[in-house]
């Protein structure tokens, strides 16, 4: 996911001829966000383009950056402050989209009731929460019982020991709610001799495997590029004082299935 927004900012900063710098993270740390952000306005960087780990932490970093005459541009997942330009998934239909797969498949098991359990990174990162309330909603007035989301950081291997006891409570199908908790959770499934149904967000080398393993039925994979590439463009135009809209882009998911995947 960061690798491929990382070559839509690479593409556009050529197409424009401007010097970008990646800066983001190796963990959702919100300390260290603020960090870069902070390094970034001390460096002298006259846009930034910023995946907010949450809703609020990063606000107070974003003002000083905004009063320093930063251009700010939202991509992924937003913090609730203004900025030039928000680019990002619809992520609430993503995850709603990804509950009527895993309905079509458990239906077409003839599974009609059941528990069902959600892997997800935390409570305040707003795209996954979306995608969670999403989720929960395609199962709205069915037989089926959704538990109480079990949140693992996006970490693999926790994902993997959330899904599994998940499994051992019974449950008849699961979803991870970003790429980190979707591997969990398809790797957690394999384990289980592909029994559950799963379905997950995001795409990776990874979760491919897994959906051609029969571990995930699929993955709803956004367009990090896009965010990366067309983010990168409000940035310039900003900067050059030039008009910028919309002020949000829905940059699109698409499902991959198996059958998807050997087109």
């Amino acid at each position: 996911h960061w690798v491929n927004m990382d070559k839509g900012c690479q593409k556009a900063a050529e197409e424009l001829g401007c010097d970008y710098q990646w800066m983001a993270p190796d963990v959702k740390d919100d300390a260290k966000q603020i960090e870069c952000v902070n390094n970034a306005v001390a460096g002298g960087a006259t846009a930034i383009l910023i995946a907010a780990n949450g809703p609020d932490a990063i606000t107070a970093a974003l003002e000083e950056a905004d009063e320093a005459g930063v251009k700010i541009v939202q991509v992924d997942s937003f913090a609730n402050y203004p900025c030039v330009q928000k680019l990002g998934t619809d992520n609430k239909t993503a995850g709603k989209m990804a509950g009527e797969e895993v309905l079509k498949a458990l239906q077409a098991k003839g599974v009609t009731e059941g528990k069902i359990g959600i892997v997800s990174v935390n409570k305040a990162t707003t795209s996954t929460v979306d995608r969670e309330e999403g989720f929960r909603e395609a199962f709205e007035g069915t037989a089926y019982e959704i538990l109480e989301t079990q949140y693992a950081d996006g970490d693999a291997a926790k994902s993997k020991d959330a899904a599994a006891n998940f499994i051992t409570q019974g449950c008849v199908a699961l979803f991870g709610a970003n790429e980190g908790s979707c591997v969990g959770v398809g790797n957690a499934v394999a384990e289980d001799g592909n029994q559950i149904v799963a379905a997950g967000m995001d795409k990776s080398d990874a979760v491919i495997q897994l959906i051609k393993g029969d571990s995930l039925i699929c993955t709803m994979a956004q367009n990090p590029d896009v965010m990366g590439y067309e983010g990168m463009y409000a940035a310039i135009t900003a900067i050059n004082g030039g008009n910028v809209a919309p002020e949000y882009i829905d940059t699109g998911v698409s499902i991959l299935t198996k059958d998807s995947l050997a087109e």
